[in-house]
């Protein structure tokens, strides 16, 4: 059975990130999300198991003493990590993997796993950028400023990436995304361990 591929997404804060991860599950059933440990408390809506797994920081220490992440990175003030155990069973199986996380936890997954493709979402200016963190009603000014500057320090790492999709009309996007992930499985090298032997019994 062939490995799957490692796909990661990152992108700032308010670029449309998680949107454009929903919807790409949605459309492509071979590929499953990995879902992250945090410190941080749920936010309303969110469900154990479904958007993060929500443990005490102490549990996370643990596990980062073990050696259970990938990657892990702290960011305002709480602790994410990805399960590097999971990772590394899930893709026996065959299945896609795509991994949520910032430019450090890319930066850090790609050092480990060399053929992982990663993909960075854009917004298509400041100003939208801005205009997307204050529509969603959950921060005060002065916390969306910091984003903003945050996510112009996010930015400066894009050239990091294998490819960069710019969030401007949502669906172009979406089809941008889909399109790297179909297109990833359709490499030369790809198709010789999934069809092997149909391209022997063609030549």
């Amino acid at each position: 059975m062939t490995t799957g591929n490692l796909f990661i997404v990152a992108a700032p804060s308010g670029a449309g990130k998680t949107s454009l991860v929903k919807e790409l599950l949605a459309a492509d059933a071979g590929i499953q999300l990995s879902i992250s440990y945090t410190t941080r408390a749920p936010r309303p809506g969110e469900a154990e198991g479904q958007h993060y797994h929500f443990v005490s920081r102490e549990t996370f220490m643990q596990m980062l003493e073990r050696g259970d992440f990938l990657e892990s990175a702290e960011v305002y003030g709480n602790f994410y990590g990805t399960s590097q155990p999971w990772i590394e069973a899930s893709r026996k199986t065959g299945k896609d993997i795509l991994l949520e996380i910032d430019w450090q936890g890319a930066a850090q997954v790609r050092k480990l796993i060399p053929d992982a493709v990663s993909i960075f979402i854009l917004p298509p200016s400041v100003a939208a950028l801005q205009q997307r963190l204050q529509g969603r009603g959950q921060d005060a000014e002065e916390v969306i400023q910091r984003r903003v500057a945050a996510a112009r320090e996010d930015i400066s790492h894009v050239g990091e990436f294998d490819y960069v999709i710019i969030n401007d009309d949502f669906g172009t996007a979406q089809q941008d995304l889909l399109a790297v992930v179909r297109a990833q499985r359709l490499t030369v090298g790809a198709q010789m361990a999934r069809h092997g032997e149909l391209i022997a019994s063609l030549t």
